[in-house]
């Protein structure tokens, strides 16, 4: 399953209590939403000269950020963050009001995920593009033991010794046919290979020949043909 989800930064730019400044990097105390739909006092940092430092900052707060797999809730997750949208927030604070918004509220969501799943998930992915959407993917098995797997494997087996036992029972009867008209090949041929006599009666014996030729091959006394008979 996927979602995806687009946010703007309409109300980012509310909820600044103060702000404390460092060199060119600027401290404020912010309101962050929680997934609960309350609200939590935290501290975030922009004014970041690159984007390496920023994201030092960032994992410093937030592990799992662009640090390839970790676990939620056991499950192996991974969470990136656009370079692009990294640099758009590092000196503007309503983008990354809502980044450490969304960051920090990621191990509640993958508990969510993990305890409403239906079945058991075997990874979640959380990808944030350059525009600041977010991708939520999950993967997981509706069949962890195994059980559903062994049936099917059993049902697949069935079948397949039924189609093969059906293909048998083919084989055997094709079999059957095949030697019953050898059988009777053999009983026309030895039919043919006994010794016979035929008659004849005519008023010549061009005709007379004719006819017992032809009740020896098993053909129709020709008509209007004839041969020569010499003396």
């Amino acid at each position: 399953m996927s979602m995806e989800i687009t946010n703007n930064y309409s109300d980012y730019g509310k909820g600044y209590t103060n702000t404390a400044k460092e060199g060119n990097v600027t401290t404020s105390t912010v309101e962050l939403k929680t997934p609960t739909g309350g609200t939590k006092s935290e501290q975030i940092k922009t004014g970041y000269s690159n984007i390496n430092d920023y994201s030092k900052y960032l994992q410093g707060k937030y592990s799992y950020m662009n640090s390839g797999t970790t676990s939620m809730q056991g499950v192996p997750t991974t969470v990136s963050v656009s370079s692009a949208f990294l640099k758009k927030c590092m000196n503007d604070p309503e983008k990354a009001k809502y980044l450490e918004e969304n960051l920090a509220a990621l191990p509640d969501c993958a508990s969510y995920a993990v305890s409403h799943a239906q079945g058991t998930l075997t990874s979640i992915s959380y990808e944030i593009d350059a525009n600041g959407n977010i991708t939520g993917i999950s993967s997981g098995t509706n069949d962890p033991d195994g059980k559903i797997a062994r049936e099917n494997a059993e049902r697949r087996a069935k079948e397949k010794k039924a189609a093969e036992e059906k293909a048998a029972e083919r084989r055997k009867e094709k079999k059957a046919e095949e030697e019953k008209a050898e059988e009777r090949r053999a009983e026309r041929k030895e039919r043919m290979e006994g010794t016979f006599t035929v008659s004849a009666t005519g008023t010549d014996v061009k005709s007379v020949t004719q006819n017992i030729v032809a009740a020896v091959s098993g053909t129709s006394s020709p008509t209007g043909g004839s041969f020569d008979i010499k003396a």
